[in-house]
Order: C-alpha cells, then sequence, then structure tokens
C-alpha cells in the first residue's frame, strides 16, 4: 500500500469520527434545567389586570386599523380598476404613448403601492390582534392559577 492512501484513509476516519461524536454531543442532555415559576408579589394583580385591560384596548384599536385598511384598499382597488378602464379608453382615442395613457399608468402604479401597503398594513395588524389575544389569555391563566397572593 501507498503512503498516500494510508494517509487519506486516516483523515476520512478521523473526520467520521468526529462527525459522530458532534453528533452525540448535540443529543445529550446536558442542558441546563428550566428555572422555576417566578413568584409573585402581592401587586401582582392589579398589574395582571391592567395587562388585560391594555390587551383589550390594543385587540379594539387594531381591529378598528383593520376595518380602516380594507376600506383604503377597497377603495384603491377601485381605483384601479377605474383607471384601467379610463387607460383603455384613452389608449384607443390618444395612442398607447399618449400623455394622458402614461399618467394612468403612474395613476395604477401608485394606487398598486397604496393596495399592497394597505394589504400589508392589514396582515400586521390581524398578528398583532393574535398577540393581544394571546396575552389576555395568558395573563387570565397567570391569575386564575394562582400566581398572585392575596
Amino acid at each position: 500500500m501507498k503512503i498516500e492512501t494510508i494517509v487519506r484513509r486516516s483523515i476520512l476516519g478521523f473526520a467520521a469520527a468526529g462527525l459522530l461524536s458532534a453528533g452525540a454531543w448535540a443529543q445529550s442532555p446536558a442542558t441546563t434545567p428550566p428555572s422555576p415559576a417566578p413568584v409573585a408579589q402581592p401587586g401582582d394583580v392589579p398589574g395582571g389586570r391592567r395587562d388585560i385591560r391594555n390587551d383589550k384596548r390594543d385587540v379594539r384599536t387594531d381591529r378598528r386599523d383593520i376595518r380602516n385598511d380594507r376600506r383604503d384598499r377597497n377603495a384603491d382597488q377601485r381605483d384601479i380598476n377605474k383607471d384601467k378602464r379610463q387607460l383603455e379608453r384613452s389608449n384607443a382615442r390618444n395612442g398607447v404613448n399618449s400623455k394622458r395613457s402614461q399618467a394612468l399608468r403612474r395613476d395604477i402604479r401608485s394606487d398598486r403601492k397604496d393596495r399592497n401597503h394597505d394589504t400589508r398594513n392589514i396582515r400586521h395588524d390581524r398578528r398583532d390582534v393574535r398577540h393581544d389575544r394571546r396575552g389576555i389569555r395568558q395573563d387570565r391563566r397567570g391569575m386564575a392559577r394562582g400566581r398572585h397572593e392575596r
């Protein structure tokens, strides 16, 4: 056997051994145990109720924002449809490269940007509502589980 093949095989053997040991180490249960639940202070009960009240207010404002964003998005879509109809008429009358047609294309482009922005805002507000409702639920559970001292 040549020395070159011996060296190559030994390097491959060491690499395989290293990968196996790294995999075993990653699966070892050497993680730290979870910390115990925090001890509540006497003033936690009003704080929990305050958190619930704030989360409820956030849910209301986010739902109002969703309504307004949907209204804006629908208005922008109506504008887009109207501008498309006007663009077809303008193209037929004045030609495709007329100033009027170019202005309508710019208007359609800006309305699409507005519509997409409103859609993004709706998605973010819906996520905020979901997180606020989760916060309400967790705050209620925390109060019901007796994490507060009376």
